[in-house]
């Protein structure tokens, strides 16, 4: 799933309630558990990703004293910093039925199948 090309919201929103939980799971309480899950891991996937591409830029000194600011470096962490909060992509996967939730038998909440393996 590329979550960079969902259409997400980039700023706070008031969202109607009665929506997401019959969007989800037909429970608010479980919905928003869900929700929470796949932010995590949009999080997650951001962050490592961000780390992989920085790698790159990292110098093999030691030195505290030379720091060289890269443009480069400087365009991807604007990049990062622009694209939609993961809770926001997490929402709009659920509108868009990207999330495949099921509920395990015994379990105390819906699990979340990632998107990825869905498919």
């Amino acid at each position: 799933m590329n979550f960079k090309s969902i259409k997400a919201d980039r700023t706070t929103e008031t969202r109607d309630t009665y929506n997401l939980e019959q969007n989800g799971t037909g429970n608010l309480f479980e919905t928003i558990v869900v929700l929470s899950q796949r932010s995590n891991q949009i999080a997650t996937e951001l962050r490592t990703e961000l780390g992989h591409k920085l790698e790159e830029f990292v110098a093999p000194t030691d030195s505290l004293d030379e720091v060289f600011e890269n443009r480069e470096q400087i365009e991807i962490s604007k990049f990062y910093e622009r694209l939609p909060k993961p809770h926001s992509i997490a929402i709009a996967e659920l509108k868009q039925n990207l999330l495949h939730i099921y509920e395990e038998k015994g379990a105390a909440q819906p699990a979340l199948e990632r998107p990825e393996a869905a498919h």
